[in-house]
């Protein structure tokens, strides 16, 4: 935030008749548990009132609004040994993005803390959840009416109906998000006329109308069509990061680059941008006879789509990000999967962000619901590449494409997931898999028929995969499926 727009925000803040149950006044008064407990209160409020933000301001006297100036600096203010800032964000539960601004207005020094509206559960400090009632902070087990109420907020509003910018001008819109690119992308005709883009925007849920004449700018709109992220304030940390690393480990980076656009605008871009970082193999396995990246871009470009989509908005500090090492690329997006990794390859995804979902599908920017991991499976076996690792870390969930590497350097945890995932996409695609169509897989020679035997009961002997039907006959001829099936 710029001077012009903290001052502007400042005098619209103090201009408001009273403190509201999103708005904090205050001269010097710096006690941190309380500065705590109202960014608790007033991000609960914020989302009770349909606020994308709530704030406090320093330097203004409570009685006048009027601009008198503080002597409070929170870079230099310690709560012990520790600043302000990092203390008040290590008791604060979820973690929301609380900007703080300093400045002057008029020759008066102030501070504006900007605090992110709740999203999907109340923020708790020191694991208490507090609510503003009237001007007043006060703990929300003591109103459980508040309590019922703010919990249909988290459940009726996701993340893409929320409100990224609030109240601006249609020009403000027009400047903000890059709608020559919606309408490309949906292959629809640019209307000549101001009215008729706001007007789909509109029936999009880009973006809403307000009673005063303006537009609240939806997440889905902000994160999808922002010509700058950084725009739209705590969103900016929600663009696709990208990290080249020299060798098999992170100590030593080649280059970073973090997109500032929306996902819309920057997608292609940013898939273009991670092959070029790719070397190129003459010749993989015996399938491919050319020069061609190390991983498939389709394979590439879905994982990274399923990255952005499937994140979840609600964990603040952290956004989707891509990984290249030497061995391998790692694609992470914040957020524990809906569904069990090991039913990516034949289970529809559920997402957390469907009108996101739908609007990237519709863009052509991901495969149809289902289909995708398929698509990185098959493409990985015709690359002949190891097979790709899903798992869950922590909060996140990380995709690994391995690089090239031959069936004696692969591990025995490699071989049963790539047994596993090539029984799976033999189901889905309508067949079965069998000892041969394994050792093809895997580059076995037929000769080594035992080898890819004992693949075969090691990946039994882990649950993943059953034979087919009652087991009768020759193993050599014998079929499995995945233990879903």
């Amino acid at each position: 935030m710029d001077k012009a727009q903290l001052t502007s925000l400042m005098r619209e803040l103090a201009a408001l008749p009273k403190e509201t149950e999103w708005v904090e006044f205050k001269h010097n008064k710096d006690i941190p548990t309380e500065i705590g407990e109202n960014i608790s209160a007033l991000s609960n409020s914020a989302a009770l009132h349909g606020k994308s933000s709530a704030y406090i301001l320093w330097g203004v006297e409570d009685a006048t609004h009027k601009i008198i100036g503080t002597t409070f600096h929170p870079h230099q203010r310690k709560v012990g040994n520790e600043e302000l800032e990092n203390w008040l964000l290590t008791q604060i539960d979820p973690r929301v993005d609380v900007c703080i601004h300093e400045g002057d207005v008029g020759g008066m020094a102030v501070v504006l803390f900007e605090i992110q509206s709740a999203s999907d559960r109340p923020v708790r400090f020191k694991g208490i959840e507090y609510i503003r009632i009237g001007t007043y902070t006060k703990k929300i087990h003591d109103h459980p009416e508040k309590e019922r109420e703010l919990w249909r907020v988290f459940e009726q509003t996701p993340f893409e109906q929320g409100v990224a910018k609030e109240d601006i001008s249609s020009d403000e819109v027009l400047s903000l998000l890059d709608y020559p690119k919606y309408f490309g992308l949906m292959k629809q005709r640019l209307p000549d006329n101001r009215a008729a883009i706001l007007e789909r925007l509109v029936a999009e849920k880009i973006i809403f109308p307000t009673t005063g004449g303006g537009y609240d700018v939806a997440n889905v709109g902000a994160i999808l069509f922002a010509n700058s992220l950084t725009a739209f304030g705590r969103l900016a940390r929600k663009g696709l990061r990208v990290i080249i690393y020299r060798g098999t480990n992170r100590v030593e980076t080649i280059r970073e680059q973090t997109g500032d656009k929306g996902y819309a605008i920057g997608f292609l871009r940013a898939i273009d941008y991670i092959n070029n970082q790719l070397p190129q193999n003459e010749q993989i396995g015996q399938a491919l006879r050319r020069e061609v990246r190390m991983y498939p871009e389709i394979a590439i470009r879905e994982l990274v789509a399923n990255a952005l989509i499937h994140q979840d908005f609600g964990i603040t500090g952290a956004g989707p990000m891509v990984e290249i090492f030497a061995d391998r690329m790692e694609i992470s997006n914040p957020g524990v999967p809906l569904i069990d990794v090991l039913r990516f390859i034949d289970e529809p995804p559920r997402s957390r962000n469907e009108t996101l979902a739908s609007l990237m599908r519709r863009m052509n920017m991901c495969e149809e619901r289902g289909s995708g991991i398929d698509k990185v499976i098959f493409d990985v076996e015709v690359f002949q590449l190891p097979a790709p690792d899903f798992r869950v870390a922590g909060d996140s969930t990380i995709a690994v494409l391995y690089g090239p590497r031959k069936f004696a350097q692969m591990g025995r945890e490699e071989r049963i997931r790539a047994c596993y995932q090539h029984a799976c996409l033999q189901h889905v695609s309508g067949t079965r898999m069998s000892n041969a169509s394994l050792r093809k897989r895997l580059g076995i020679k037929d000769s080594s028929y035992t080898l890819a035997s004992r693949i075969i009961k090691d990946t039994i002997n882990a649950d993943l995969i059953k034979p087919h039907g009652k087991g009768t006959g020759s193993k050599r001829d014998a079929t499995y499926d995945p233990f879903w099936a």
